[in-house]
């Protein structure tokens, strides 16, 4: 028996992408014969990650096989996915909603839609699903999925953040006495970073002006997104303050986190959120906006919000900053609930799961 994962894309330092190989990874270890085969690789991607398919080609496999597909954008293999002759398996990443796109860019508004559209194709076409939040279990149940659903949390190979920070960024923006607010995702409307922005702008206003913020994160997907978000920090005159750092290496990514006094997040879809956990990682105090699967991440840990009225944040951000004690208070929970995150975790659920799943099939 091969255990095989397949999805559309598999991108360099995203989410979906780096689940994908953390689970190849732990496969091997499990002792199965595995691969990667995806339409689109990364050129970035260490050589021999992924196969690469071709238009409408499927990977080889035999009828015992297990195939796991990807889920979480607009995609053919979304309807060629259950011409395959064996065992599927779905792991559900969520899909964002369209409405989120409509105003910037009618291309990804359009494969959205075919996203949303293609998971409740798949509805009766697979046996068995992983959801990466308890949230996205609940979005399948939406769309129909009868199957068994597991939650599966996304597999973090955590030792990877003690790698070396960029040294030169700590030195740059540490000890000058300026406390350092971040978001970590790529600029995209539903991630509501005008939501951040207005946040920052009364903290900074009315709490302490010796602050900065830095949206961590790719973008160039939305121009005329990212256009708004510009001319919004310009009117407030924050252009100075607020810093869109655009695709970085891991190593400034980690840097960011170091140097970070709070990490903000208003987002209005997400279907796990890995920064979060990464925030618990580095011991940065967390706002959230409650919104999807924030909650579910967070749990009881974090300052999670109802009230996106600038003044609710910028008191939320003047509190963790300033309140020692209930900062502690809130890194501690963090902690206690990065835990059930860790990768021996996750890579012991995810057997489990799995061994349940094909002692199922085995009959």
């Amino acid at each position: 028996m091969r255990i095989i994962q397949v999805l559309p894309t598999i991108a360099f330092g995203d989410a979906v992408g780096n689940d994908t190989i953390a689970i190849k990874k732990a496969l091997q270890e499990f002792g199965y014969d595995t691969a990667i085969y995806a339409e689109v690789i990364d050129q970035r991607l260490p050589e021999g990650t992924a196969i690469q398919l071709n238009e409408y080609e499927l990977p080889p496999v035999e009828k015992d096989d297990i195939c796991i597909y990807h889920m979480s954008t607009g995609s053919l293999l979304n309807y060629t996915f259950e011409y395959m002759n064996c065992h599927k398996v779905l792991v559900y990443h969520n899909v964002t909603p369209p409405a989120f796109f409509a105003p910037y860019s009618k291309d990804i508004t359009r494969n959205a839609k075919s996203g949303v559209d293609g998971i409740k194709h798949l509805a009766d076409k697979v046996e068995f699903c992983f959801a990466d939040s308890e949230y996205n279990k609940k979005d399948l149940i939406s769309y129909g999925f009868t199957c068994p659903i597991v939650v599966r949390p996304i597999l973090i190979p955590f030792e990877d953040y003690k790698k070396e920070p960029s040294q030169e960024l700590i030195d740059k923006y540490s000890n000058d006495g300026y406390k350092n607010f971040i978001f970590v995702g790529r600029v995209a409307p539903n991630k509501k970073h005008e939501d951040i922005i207005s946040g920052f702008a009364y903290y900074k206003k009315h709490f302490n002006e010796k602050s900065r913020l830095f949206l961590v994160g790719a973008g160039g997907a939305f121009f005329k997104y990212e256009k708004r978000l510009n001319d919004y920090v310009k009117e407030l005159g924050l252009e100075d303050s607020v810093i869109f750092t655009g695709h970085l290496k891991f190593n400034e990514i980690l840097a960011y986190y170091r140097i970070a006094d709070a990490f903000l997040c208003m987002s209005e879809h997400e279907g796990f959120c890995v920064p979060l956990t990464e925030s618990m990682f580095f011991n940065v105090p967390i706002i959230a906006y409650n919104s999807t699967a924030i909650p579910y991440t967070l749990k009881d840990s974090g300052v999670v919000i109802d009230d996106k009225d600038p003044v609710v944040v910028a008191e939320a951000m003047n509190k963790v900053v300033t309140d020692e004690a209930f900062r502690n208070e809130v890194v501690e929970k963090q902690k206690e609930r990065l835990e059930d995150f860790s990768y021996d975790t996750i890579k012991s659920l995810l057997k489990k799961q799995l061994d349940t799943y094909i002692d199922s099939i085995k009959g």
